[in-house]
Parts: C-alpha cells; sequence; structure tokens
C-alpha cells in the first residue's frame, strides 16, 4: 500500500521629433449613449457582450486607431478588441474624459494606452501623459505596457515609485519622457523637490484602478497632485469597482465624463474562470496544498495568502518538497519582488506564493490555478485574486482553501458572486499518505524562518525592517502593499 502511494517529488514545469504627424481617423462605431441617474452619459452592452459571448468582429482599425498602432497590437497578439476597449476607445478619440468600469483582466489598460498615444502622435511634447497607479509593481506593468505599444513610434517612459533612489528617477525625467507612470506620493516628492519638473502642460491624466488609490489613504495627495495640473486636460478613471469615495473623486477630477461599463454586477468575473472551493481541516492546510500542487504539476500558478510569515513559510517548504516556488509580499526589497516577478513570468519558477500586493493589476500571463490558502476577509479582494488567471479569453481556475473557521467567508463571498461554488474533489486518504514528507519539510521551513527573523535588520537580510508602529505610513511607503 505504502509503495503504491509513496510520496514522488515533482518539479513543477512547470522622440518627439521622430514622430511623423498621423491625421486622427474618426471611429466607425456607432455609438447610442444615454444618461444615467448619475448624470454621466454611459455606453450599455448588448447583452451578449455583457456575457462574455462576443458576436462583433470589429478592429482596432475600425474602432479607429492608426496603423503603427494596429501593427503594434498584432505584435503583442491582441488579436481583436476586448468589451472595455471597444466602448472606452472611441469616447477616448473623440476627446472626452472617461470613467472606465470592467473586471479585472479585460484590457483596461490597452483601453487607455492607445487612445494617450495616437493623440501624442498627432502632437508630441514632454510629459504628455501622466498615469497614477496604487502600487510600484503595477506602475512598472503599466510602464512596459506603454513603451510595447508605443514601440514603433520611440515613446520614451518615465517610473516614479517609492522604495527606489530619487536621484536616477530626476535624471530621467530630465529627459523629457513622453510618459510619466507614477506613485502619487513619489510623483508629489518629485514635483516639490526636482528642480526644473512640472506638469503645467500636461494634456492626459490617467487613474489606474481608482478604488485602490483611496483605499491606501492617497487621497490627500491626489487632491495636491490635481492643484498643479492644468485645468484643460482629457482625464480618464479607471477601476474594477465603484464606491463612493470614486464618486468624490471624478466629479473633482473629471469633466462631464461618459462612463464605460462591461460589467453588470460589481462582483462579475469572467466566464472562462472556474471557481471551486476545498473543505479541509485546519491543522491539514500545508498538506492539502501539496496534494493540489502536485495534482496541478506542470501548470502555473499563485497561491495567495494573508501574512507575510505565511507567504514566506509556504514558499520555503514547497520549494523543500522539489516545486520550483518563490515567495511576493511587503517585507521584500523592492528589486527582489520585482526579481520574483520576472522569474515566475519567464517560467523558471511555477508556483508564486504571494499576499495580496499580487492581488490586483498585475498582469501576468498564462497563469493556470489560482489557489486562496487563506480565504480573503472580503469579496472585493476574492475578485481581484481570482483575476489574475482566466485572462484575455484565456481559461482558468481558482481554488479556495475552507477550513471549519471560514464558512461564513465564503458564504458572503458566495453571496456577493450569486453563485454557490462548486466543491473541488479530494481523498483523504491520497491526501494523508503525504504527511511524513510534509511533516519533515515544514519542521525545515520553521527553523529556516527563525534564521531570516533572527536577520533582519541586517545587511542583505531577506526580510526587510520591521514594521513602522500602527498608523499612518510615510509618503514613501504608501505604495508598498503592507501584505
Amino acid at each position: 500500500m505504502d509503495s503504491e502511494h509513496r510520496f514522488r517529488k515533482r518539479k513543477l514545469k512547470g522622440t518627439s521629433s521622430e514622430f511623423n504627424h498621423v491625421p486622427r481617423k474618426k471611429h466607425a462605431v456607432a455609438r447610442a449613449p444615454h444618461e444615467n441617474e448619475d448624470g454621466h452619459e454611459s455606453v450599455a452592452l448588448p447583452s451578449e457582450v455583457a456575457a462574455g459571448n462576443e458576436t462583433s468582429t470589429l478592429t482596432f482599425k475600425e474602432l479607429g486607431i492608426i496603423e503603427s498602432l494596429c501593427e503594434a497590437c498584432t505584435a503583442l497578439g491582441y488579436k481583436t478588441p476586448t468589451p472595455i476597449q471597444k466602448e472606452a476607445i472611441p469616447l477616448a478619440l473623440q476627446g472626452r474624459d472617461l470613467i472606465g468600469l470592467a473586471q479585472t483582466g479585460s484590457g483596461k489598460t490597452a483601453a487607455f494606452a492607445l487612445p494617450v498615444l495616437q493623440a501624442l502622435m498627432e502632437k508630441p511634447q514632454p510629459y504628455f501623459s501622466l498615469i497614477l497607479a496604487p502600487t510600484r509593481e503595477l506602475a512598472y506593468q503599466i510602464s512596459q505596457a506603454f513603451e510595447a505599444l508605443g514601440s514603433l513610434i520611440n515613446v520614451r517612459c518615465a517610473v516614479l515609485v517609492g522604495g527606489m533612489e530619487m536621484v536616477p528617477q530626476s535624471i530621467a525625467l530630465g529627459k523629457k519622457p513622453h510618459i510619466i507612470v507614477a506613485t502619487p506620493g513619489r510623483l508629489l516628492d518629485h514635483l516639490e523637490n526636482t528642480k526644473g519638473f512640472s506638469l503645467r502642460s500636461l494634456k492626459y491624466l490617467i487613474m489606474d484602478e481608482a478604488d485602490r488609490l483611496l483605499d491606501l489613504d492617497f487621497g490627500a495627495i491626489i487632491d495636491k497632485i490635481l492643484k498643479v495640473l492644468p485645468r484643460e486636460r482629457r482625464t480618464y478613471l479607471f477601476s474594477a469597482t465603484i464606491s463612493s469615495k470614486l464618486e468624490t473623486l471624478q466629479r473633482a477630477s473629471l469633466s462631464n465624463p461618459a462612463r464605460v461599463s462591461v460589467s453588470s454586477n460589481e462582483y462579475q468575473v469572467v466566464s472562462t474562470l472556474l471557481m471551486y472551493y476545498m473543505f479541509v481541516p485546519f491543522m491539514h492546510k500545508d498538506l492539502y496544498l501539496v496534494h493540489l500542487a502536485n495534482e496541478h504539476a506542470g501548470q502555473s500558478a499563485i497561491i495567495f495568502t494573508r501574512t507575510v510569515n505565511t507567504t514566506q513559510r509556504l514558499a520555503i517548504l514547497l520549494r523543500s518538497l522539489g516545486f520550483g516556488a518563490i515567495p511576493l509580499h511587503g517585507q521584500l526589497s523592492q528589486s527582489a519582488r520585482l526579481g520574483a516577478l520576472g522569474k515566475f513570468r519567464a517560467r523558471s519558477r511555477d508556483i508564486l506564493v504571494a499576499t495580496d500586493v499580487a492581488a490586483r493589476g498585475l498582469d501576468i500571463p498564462s497563469v493556470d490555478l489560482v489557489v486562496n490558502f487563506d480565504l480573503p476577509p472580503d469579496s472585493k479582494t476574492y475578485i481581484h485574486r481570482v483575476g489574475r488567471t482566466a485572462r484575455a479569453g484565456k481559461s482558468g481556475k481558482a481554488i479556495s482553501m475552507v477550513t471549519q473557521y471560514d464558512c461564513e467567508i465564503l458564504q458572503r463571498i458566495e453571496a456577493a458572486l450569486g453563485k454557490k461554488l462548486k466543491e473541488f474533489p479530494s481523498e483523504r486518504e491520497e491526501v494523508m499518505v503525504l504527511g511524513e514528507r510534509v511533516d519533515e519539510a515544514q519542521r525545515l521551513a520553521i527553523g529556516e524562518m527563525k534564521d531570516l527573523h533572527d536577520q533582519r535588520g541586517t545587511r542583505g537580510a531577506t526580510l526587510r525592517g520591521r514594521r513602522r508602529p500602527a498608523g499612518r505610513r510615510g509618503r514613501d511607503d504608501m505604495d508598498r502593499e503592507e501584505g
């Protein structure tokens, strides 16, 4: 019996003068906007598109995107526009302010990047557009998207985030980039301290993951930034969810915006995502996680946890069992976090164990599986976590581990989704046979965690200095996830 069920280690496989003037094309899609109860023009989607069953074969060119940008889309594998792109791009090309609401993974970045790049080609200038993002990783990702889409026109981007030296960022600003992607705290630092840097000539302001910007208490900083921006500009506000704080922000920053929504439900997920729960005894969570990793050998996976300590411990445990796991959390240095994302994207590591630092906005292609090792405290976070898979029309799977203490949280999530999750099948006997090996790996992980905590505060330590006392974070730390 033991020989039949012996645990086998399996490693998971698993510049402005260079622009040519291109006249703006009129978009080819007729729109029938109407005013909603908030007084914003909103665009209703056909029901089959809202449900994820697209029947239209519109191209980016038919939306009004110029040839060179269409070529960039093709080179990046963007075959046809997503629903949010179909609705937002024509309105943006008309010169409207926008509020874009769409579920995560729907292509929001290209929906605002393409109109901005097209306008930049018509009237190239430095400091043309500012994109505000809530976290450092998302800021780098948006910059990479702009550089990829604008590669044929040599667009220059600068990224301004906390946790990095200000001098190299000031040098980058001195090179007069067309696009600035920033987190609010570090941007305000540069506006106050970097000589010669001003956004008085800015043409476009985009706030991405805007609800998260407000959740992180960036509101006061954003107010200061808005005061130094020109009133004559286009403003886009993109988010997966809407809130009362967001309504206040849009009234302060947007002018007669058109609201574009492809979500009929605040908690909608894409139709290609399969969601399950797995009921596990609390004391055997590690065991069931290793079982899941074995069952999905050869697939890329993100495992979400609630704390830094659990993230680091699980990464060590999985590595000691032969899995290619790497941690991502807020107590790693910025370079270590970017390195972890780079390795996971390149598939040199196939399991990313992460806190909610990876839950929002990050576009990591080809994630096959999301595991909620710890259930999130609220439904909104659940939506963003599972949205790391089944992106851009691909299929994906999300499995939530539910202990005897998590039943109420699961019920709240199911109520928000409007559906019951299916139970993921597992045989207890198959799981428990892994016990001896997992026990040994747990002891190794606990010992290594003790060493990591002892090294905290020393040069080269994996975990950075201890947390600040409870209360508000400093401006330079506000774009760093605590998790």
